[in-house]
């Protein structure tokens, strides 16, 4: 994934990953600067899904 893509449409990738995955919170989807694998890591975590299907949803 592109970070810089991804840095500059958080608020529509989080809008996506809400409504895929509704058990994630605002605390959840927190972007900080270079904590990417940060953020995807906790998706997983709540989520049970792959990284490869967070990263998916993410960039389509």
């Amino acid at each position: 994934m592109n970070s810089d893509r991804i840095k500059g449409n958080w608020n529509i990738i989080k809008g996506k990953l809400k409504q895929q995955y509704g058990q994630l919170t605002d605390d959840d989807l927190t972007y900080v600067d270079g904590k990417e694998d940060e953020v995807l890591g906790r998706i997983q975590a709540k989520v049970g899904a792959t990284k490869e299907e967070i990263a998916r949803l993410i960039n389509s």
